[in-house]
């Protein structure tokens, strides 16, 4: 199965976020059933991690993916924008044949 990566500039922003977070916290991201176009990431702050997750490191910055997801976001790029609509974290998903326009959901 293809990994997931994350970029610099999206490591810098979680080492921003889980700052403030105690400590060993890491940033959780997951696939939901629902959205507009059929599923949706979530992102949560995670103070442990499960058995099953897949651990993606850079730059100090850790992001904790579970089985279940990973089969929905595997080879994913994990970025963090900030443009004229603002500020976020944005998945480039090799899967996906279609996403809605705010880039949180997509279908396959």
């Amino acid at each position: 199965m293809a990994e997931i990566t994350l970029t610099p500039r999206a490591a810098k922003r979680i080492n921003e976020i889980m700052g403030a977070e105690p400590p060993g916290s890491s940033l959780r991201i997951s696939v939901n059933g629902g959205g507009c176009s059929g599923f949706s990431y979530a992102f949560d702050v995670a103070q442990s991690r499960e058995a099953d997750d897949i651990v993606i490191e850079r730059d100090g910055a850790t992001v904790l993916v579970d089985a279940m997801s990973l089969a929905y976001m595997a080879g994913s790029t994990i970025d963090f924008v900030n443009d004229l609509i603002g500020q976020s974290f944005k998945i480039e998903n090799p899967q996906a044949t279609a996403s809605c326009g705010c880039g949180t959901s997509f279908s396959l």
